[in-house]
């Protein structure tokens, strides 16, 4: 059990009678009432997204979820095929499970499995990545009027608002959470 104050993206809980992920958590102390927590929760059988509000002090249970590292492999029309980093044994995840996360996924990434009941159901990656640009306009000196960025594509095709002094052929580090710029590789 843990308490709501403690609740965080990535943590699994046992949740309506199914597991679930934090995709997002904020913890919220008005001025006026209790504190709250307002979270956006991901079913990991079912990949369903739901809002969620937490009063401040409920106790909510950990999910028995084991985290094992894993390489992403490839993937084809409809799944994404990873291998165990211990076993050496090839798993796959489809389309919808992955989500998002197909952004930032080059052969060889780095992640961890989530699994339940020995089976894969979800993947994590890290919090921030290295990615090489492929394409960006020139920056123009002077040309600061709209807060000084521009749009670069990075290697994995996925679009990322960057400084206006990234070039081509640069690398960059991503936050796969929110897909920005964090800095220079």
């Amino acid at each position: 059990m843990t308490m709501t104050t403690e609740l965080r993206k990535g943590l699994a809980i046992s949740f309506k009678n199914s597991t679930w992920l934090f995709i997002e958590a904020q913890f919220v102390n008005p001025g006026k009432g209790s504190a709250f927590t307002r979270s956006k929760l991901k079913n990991l059988k079912t990949n369903q997204v739901i809002e969620y509000t937490f009063k401040s002090g409920e106790a909510v249970e950990v999910a028995d979820v084991i985290r094992k590292k894993c390489q992403y492999l490839y993937n084809d029309s409809e799944n994404y095929y990873f291998m165990d980093n211990d076993s050496y044994e090839q798993f796959s995840l489809d389309k919808d499970t992955i989500g998002n996360d197909s952004k930032f996924m080059l052969d060889g990434t780095e992640c961890y499995a989530m699994y339940i009941d020995g089976t894969p159901v979800s993947i994590q990656l890290p919090p921030k990545m290295d990615f090489k640009v492929i394409s960006t306009t020139p920056g123009v000196k002077g040309d600061t009027a709209t807060g000084g960025s521009k749009e670069a594509t990075i290697e994995t095709g996925a679009i990322v608002k960057v400084p206006l002094f990234i070039k081509e052929g640069e690398v960059i580090k991503v936050s796969t959470e929110d897909c920005s710029y964090v800095s220079k590789a």
